[in-house]
């Protein structure tokens, strides 16, 4: 039995008592200070970890203005606090052991948009993918273009002046900064655009805060630009910190301020709005990929590249084209960028070119094309091929990929992985190769694997070398290569912090700019926030003060993870290896990615929540001298005896006196997980959470009760042959209103779905029976004809006519189909955590099928989430002895066959199932081209979640978010084209439109058996 956890973490007293004030002065946020909620934002991307006091979530910049206000009486006026918007920082910018106020989840309101002038205001957690979304009808989108565009938020731009793909054109976040609104911690709001200088000096005689910081900037930035001008180096991508060069224009005639809270990372203030400049979207667009023999050559080659005029170049290495190969996106890219014969691509170039004139961008790859196939003939350069394409889904998928790099390399096998410290040095792009040669044999002399990728036109390159810093020694050796790589960027006129900040390098700010310039910095920054309370300890600390800026040395995520045993951390990689990229934070309502994490807007309940809560729940579990293995064992082999009933029974009223165990939180985020493994499937570190979900609520419940509803689903493949026995009788008790009231009160179960009626039985009267001795005895020619359909509870007992069109389907098609006795596949009870139970469901279904496995006949199944289990979740319960058989789902063997033509010309659109197209990407291809193959059309539709997920929307606790995810993305769709034009894979996505929308879709198999 696992005992009960509690981090020795108190909170201060001042923090509740803050808290407290806070509701009182009418503060209408969020404010949480439960460990599971601190610790979800104590990480970000980078290697660092500092678990915050309390977590605030403002809904409005009122609220704001009354946590400022209230932060300045006596009582208060040493709490600290730090801005965060998305949180995906590789250098720890946002993190704190202070107060996080989280601009996120509320404040992300598109505000006002002004075509004829070109530009659109929006509140600080508006996404930058969410934004571009927007601005696409009116032709127009926000220009920098980041790798984590689908969850970082302006705010978190703002404050990083984030750049991205495309800044020779289109420059950088503060290039696009029309006006800024930002709440001081002295409870001003300090409104910044550009201005003459006559009026900023006007504004510097105001007698507060705000004239304060008026007349330092105007000081600092005019009389000390000389020695700006020579310091800050001609790149186009730098963040010096504050930014004293822009403020002014070249003749001093212009002032904006808000130049100096662009890149401030959060140290001056809280950043509530902006007013942004928007671009057009070029009407035409193409991209190269050119391919290399070696990633010097693609490096080498790239200023040519930008000499020929392109929008961008970007750049990745073989390490990251390879690790691509084995993820979910390479099936969207492998043929836009095909293998060259005989030669292994060693890197490559994706080349850009956007204009508003056809003949324009026909010119410039003509001309590029030209010298490209000259070099390809001559040898020359190391270009070993190229591919063009003008195809806007195209080319969006090759950035897909370039933008998945950052995870992609956290995927690297092994306890050594790739990190981000040294990622985004900048220099001279005429430089870059020689500085990279330098770079790698600096890395080789220490033996580190790496990757790279980046933007060779700016001459930024992302380079994560790969470290265990579980290991003390490697620890250590993080800042021998933090040093050296200062050092290296110097020689080169570059520096090391080219376009991901400073964060926990900040310690290097005043070598950089040398003690009078960083002076002048020290003094800005005394005048926003004199008492260094915004974001302490990054870039600068006020001028005066004693306090020191934060180091490459700080606290790791690798300092808690040494405290967990190898064995664990290996067993419960899927949640150790998660390292905060954030791509589960998706913003986009019709990615299947992480559905939980879209409805509540909550980080605990998004996959990397999940991870950290996870990997602090067995960092405590094992300095309470517990063996988790172990523990896992003994639950997998014996159930508990009456004595230890005992126990649970009094634990659980202990619990529900309100009895703290932090096993409690962990508990809250795993239930409110769908159970479906997009994050599985989408995840470039294949963070699997229904994995580990499901051995904690085996752990969980070693202690505690289980709710009876567990026992319900858990056994649904047990009661549901035997409630099909009398399902007419059945389905006029589950009808009665009574009975749907007791189960919604006692069990916490609604919309029970009721059973076939006829049954399956019923509907086959015993054709296509399965008989063992009649398969064995079969002749080769029927044989090649014979297959086998899987049966599952949920379209057996609940959609048995699907089971019997399928059956029918196949006969149509000329085959001999044979219906499998039905066997239960085990995936409820692995969802509720009866992994025992479950062990021995799997063993006995893949001993059955690895008898069938003999015979070579072709066995099928209908749906996805079942189907898969038998691939997934039966390898890690069984191992070795799960065996050879193979379940394919209808799709995957219907693509193959030769079909006949369809007497129609109907069109259909297609809604597939989020755990089929996640762990599945080429599903909707497949359909499509089945269609296509009999003369039908089919459009596949992008959605998300459906909300239903298996019994997920069954359960009273989940019904809201089951309706609210179903609204978010799929009841446009379904409302669009009507159920009787819509098909959908997934039973529990049928299920939920029927629920709420009245009709039944059809599967895509019943379309064809209809048409054909």
């Amino acid at each position: 039995m696992i005992p009960k956890l509690n981090p020795e973490l108190a909170l201060d007293a001042s923090i509740v008592a803050f808290s407290k004030a806070l509701v009182a002065a009418g503060f209408n946020g969020d404010i949480e200070t439960s460990y599971g909620s601190r610790l979800a934002v104590a990480t970000d991307n980078s290697v660092y970890q500092a678990l915050p006091q309390a977590v605030i979530l403002p809904r409005s910049t009122d609220d704001l203005v009354i946590l400022t206000s209230l932060a300045q009486t006596s009582s208060f006026s040493h709490i600290k606090f730090s801005p965060r918007g998305g949180g995906t920082g590789t250098n720890g910018q946002s993190l704190t052991e202070h107060v996080v106020v989280d601009l996120s989840r509320h404040m992300r309101n598109i505000l006002d948009i002004n075509v004829e002038q070109r530009w659109v205001r929006v509140q600080a957690g508006v996404i930058k993918d969410q934004l571009n979304a927007f601005l696409k009808p009116y032709g127009f989108f926000f220009a920098p273009d980041l790798s984590t565009s689908n969850r970082a938020t302006i705010g978190g731009m703002i404050n990083t002046d984030a750049s991205g793909q495309g800044s020779l054109v289109y420059g950088k976040t503060s290039d696009h900064v029309l006006a800024l609104k930002t709440v001081l911690i002295d409870g001003n709001v300090l409104k910044t655009h550009k201005m003459p200088t006559y009026e900023a000096e006007h504004r510097a005689e105001m007698p507060n805060s705000i004239g304060r910081i008026y007349q330092q900037v105007l000081h600092s930035c005019r009389e000390f630009r000389p020695q700006i001008l020579a310091k800050f180096p001609r790149l186009n991508r730098f963040l010096t910190g504050y930014d004293l060069e822009h403020v002014f224009n070249d003749d001093l005639s212009e002032f904006d301020l808000s130049r100096i809270i662009t890149g401030s990372e959060g140290s001056l203030g809280f950043v509530v709005e902006a007013k942004l400049n928007i671009t057009p979207i070029a009407k035409y667009k193409c991209l190269v990929n050119v391919k290399y023999d070696s990633f010097i050559s693609a490096l080498k080659n790239a200023p040519f590249l930008v000499a020929a005029e392109a929008t961008s170049v970007e750049t990745v290495d073989s390490k990251v084209l390879n690790l691509a190969r084995s993820d979910i996106i390479w099936h969207q890219v492998k043929d836009l960028i095909t293998d060259v014969p005989g030669i292994e691509m060693q890197g490559l170039n994706m080349v850009e070119y956007n204009s508003e004139q056809q003949a324009d961008i026909e010119q410039k790859i003509a001309e590029l094309t030209t010298r490209l196939d000259t070099a390809i003939a001559d040898k020359t350069d190391g270009i070993i091929g190229y591919q063009l394409t003008y195809d806007n889904t195209a080319i969006g998928h090759i950035y897909a990929m370039r933008k998945k790099a950052v995870g992609l390399l956290g995927n690297t096998q092994g306890r050594q992985k790739p990190i981000a410290f040294t990622e985004d040095t900048a220099v001279p792009p005429e430089h870059l190769a020689d500085f990279i040669i330098e770079f790698r044999a600096l890395l080789d002399s220490h033996n580190l694997q790496y990757g790279m990728f980046g933007h060779v036109d700016a001459g930024v390159l992302h380079v994560r070398p790969a470290l265990d810093l579980c290991d003390p020694t490697q620890e250590a050796l993080l800042r021998t290569i933090s040093d050296q790589v200062v050092a290296l960027t110097a020689k080169y006129g570059g520096l090391m912090w080219g376009e991901h900040g400073k964060g926990y390098r900040s310690e290097y700010s005043p070598a950089f700019f040398g003690e009078e310039l960083f002076t002048e910095l020290r003094k800005i920054k005394a005048a926003f926030d004199p008492r260094n309370r915004v974001n302490p300890g990054k870039i600068c600390t006020p001028y005066y003060s004693a306090e020191q800026l934060v180091s490459v040395d700080g606290v790791k995520r690798a300092y808690f993870d040494r405290q967990i045993p190898i064995a664990v951390k290996d067993s419960f990689d899927s949640s150790l290896n998660c390292n905060g990229n954030g791509l589960c934070f998706n913003y986009e309502e019709n990615s299947p990615m992480c559905p939980s994490s879209k409805v509540t807007k909550d980080r605990r309940h998004s996959p990397k929540g999940r991870a950290g809560l996870m990997r602090e729940w067995l960092r405590l579990a094992e300095t309470s001298g517990v063996d988790v293995l172990a523990t896992e064992q003994q639950l997998l082999t014996q159930s508990g005896g009456i004595s230890t009933l005992w126990q649970r029974i009094k634990n659980t009223l202990a619990k529900r006196q309100g009895e703290a165990d932090f096993s409690h939180e962990v508990m809250e985020a795993m239930e409110g997980c769908l159970a479906c493994k997009a994050c599985a499937g989408q995840c470039p570190i294949k963070v699997d959470v229904p994995s580990f979900r499901a051995r904690f609520l085996q752990l969980y419940h070693s202690r505690y009760l289980r709710p009876t509803k567990d026992y319900i689903v858990g056994n649904i493949e047990r009661t549901a042959p035997l409630l099909a026995k009398a399902p007419r009788l059945v389905n006029f008790v589950l009808k009665r209103k009574l009975t749907a009231k007791l189960l919604a009160i006692s069990v916490g179960y609604v919309d029970t779905p009721l059973l076939s009626v006829p049954t399956l039985a019923q509907q086959l009267n015993k054709r296509f029976s399965f008989n063992l001795a009649e398969l064995e005895q079969l002749d080769a020619a029927t044989r090649q004809k014979t297959i086998l359909l899987v049966q599952d509870p949920f379209t057996s007992f609940y959609e048995a006519e699907l089971v019997a069109d399928a059956l029918n389907l196949l006969e149509k098609l000329g085959f001999k189909p044979i219906l499998l006795p039905f066997l239960p596949n085990g995936k409820p009870q692995h969802v509720k955590g009866f992994l025992r139970q479950f062990a021995k469901t799997a063993n006995n279904a893949a001993q059955f099928f690895n008898k069938l496995h003999t015979l070579g006949l072709p066995m099928l199944g209908l749906d996805a989430s079942l189907v898969l289990v038998y691939r997934d979740e039966y390898n890690k319960a069984l191992g070795n002895n799960r065996g050879n058989f193979n379940v394919q789902l209808l799709h995957e063997w219907l693509v193959e066959q030769t079909l006949p033509k369809a007497n129609t010309t109907e069109e259909f659109a297609l809604l597939a199932h989020c755990t089929e197209k996640t762990a599945l990407p080429a599903t909707e291809k497949a359909w499509q081209l089945i269609f296509a193959n009999v003369g039908l059309a089919l459009k596949p539709i992008s959605v998300g979640c459906c909300g239903m997920a298996g019994t997920y929307g069954h359960e009273a606790q989940n019904l809201e978010n089951s309706k609210a995810l179903f609204d978010m993305s799929w009841r446009a769709p379904v409302e669009q084209y009507s159920t009787s034009k819509i098909l959908v894979t997934g039973f529990s996505c049928r299920s939920q439109v029927k629920r709420l929308v009245g009709d039944k879709p059809k599967h895509p198999l019943q379309a064809l058996l209809a048409l054909l």
